[in-house]
């Protein structure tokens, strides 16, 4: 009978071994983050984030809002706004977008403002990148045609505009990135427009 016994104490220790591997792996998962605000702003005592996802869960999912119209005091209006933001996979993407946009009394205005996120899983290795799109954007009156990131333009009353503004981190398992289409500071003043950032940690 003791011999029974070890045979069916032996049997049960070696299942469980087998199974201590498969259950380490499942325990390593992707974890994904991110945001899409399609008009955010800060000036005379208004503090506001419009058509805001706010922030995705670490386990992915998707996330989308939107809002007709928005005219805040003339600091700034717009039309049709939208943000979305998802994970799942191997990769995470925000996306956000407005029309008809003018803000500080046409200082700055564009037809269409759109920012693009994402951030992606290669085995263990992660990779970010983003842009911005804009139509008919026009800054104290000039035109402007820009594609490539950080670009820098100062206007009238002390007013910065910074379009297509990129921040990125990436290296071994982890990356991120965030891109805020137009982006307006000055004295009192911090406007962002289509902001959409996406980050992932690979397994």
């Amino acid at each position: 009978m003791n011999a029974n016994k070890s045979s069916t104490i032996a049997i049960c220790l070696t299942g469980i071994l087998g199974l201590a591997p498969a259950v380490g792996f499942a325990q390593a998962a992707t974890t994904y983050s991110g945001e899409a605000e399609a008009l955010k702003v800060t000036a005379l005592g208004i503090n506001v984030a419009l058509a805001d996802t706010g922030a995705l869960p670490s386990g992915g999912g998707n996330l989308n809002t939107s809002l007709a119209s928005v005219n805040l005091l003339g600091l700034a209006s717009a039309d049709v706004l939208k943000s979305t933001t998802s994970g799942s996979g191997t990769s995470s993407q925000s996306q956000a977008s407005l029309t008809n946009l003018s803000l500080l009394g046409g200082l700055v205005a564009a037809d269409v403002v759109k920012s693009n996120s994402s951030a992606s899983c290669s085995g263990s290795t992660a990779s970010a990148s983003g842009n911005s799109e804009l139509v008919g954007l026009v800054a104290a009156g000039q035109s402007i045609l820009v594609s490539n990131p950080n670009v820098a333009i100062s206007l009238p009353g002390g007013i910065s505009l910074t379009v297509n503004e990129q921040t990125s981190s990436s290296g071994g398992s982890a990356g991120s990135t965030t891109v805020n289409a137009l982006h307006v500071k000055g004295p009192g003043i911090d406007i962002v427009v289509a902001s959409a950032h996406s980050d992932i940690t690979c397994p």
